[in-house]
């Protein structure tokens, strides 16, 4: 993670109990640690248990996450860096359009039996 995207993500972390003298130990890890792992998850496909002993223990890495996903964060994190991306290109922040692959519709629970699913030779 680059420090212009890590500025980004840094402005929209909870500031930690520790800090605001609601009690608690100081936290053990660095948070830009624990995104970059996260990060590195989620682009190799590894499992939590496969994080490399470069990031910190995938307990700590999956429970921040976690704490992170029930505040929003992760999808907040994604919105700030997707619009500074866009920025960054001349575009407006916000799409204005979206692309859904067809197959992925298909397969939806709310689409009709009769329509889901790949057919070969009029058959399914």
């Amino acid at each position: 993670m680059s420090d212009a995207e890590w500025a980004v993500v840094w402005d929209a972390m909870p500031v930690p109990a520790w800090l605001e003298g609601r009690g608690r130990q100081p936290e053990g890890y660095c948070h830009r640690r624990l995104v970059d792992a996260v990060r590195y998850l989620v682009s190799t496909g590894i499992t939590w248990r496969a994080m490399p002993v470069d990031f910190p223990a995938w307990e700590r890495v999956d429970a921040f996450f976690r704490r992170w996903r029930g505040k929003c964060l992760v999808g907040e994190f994604h919105d700030r860096l997707r619009d500074r991306g866009r920025e960054a290109a001349g575009r407006d922040p916000e799409p204005t359009a979206g692309i859904i692959d067809s197959q992925s519709v298909k397969a939806a629970a709310s689409v009709a039996a009769s329509s889901r699913g790949v057919r070969w030779g009029g058959r399914r």
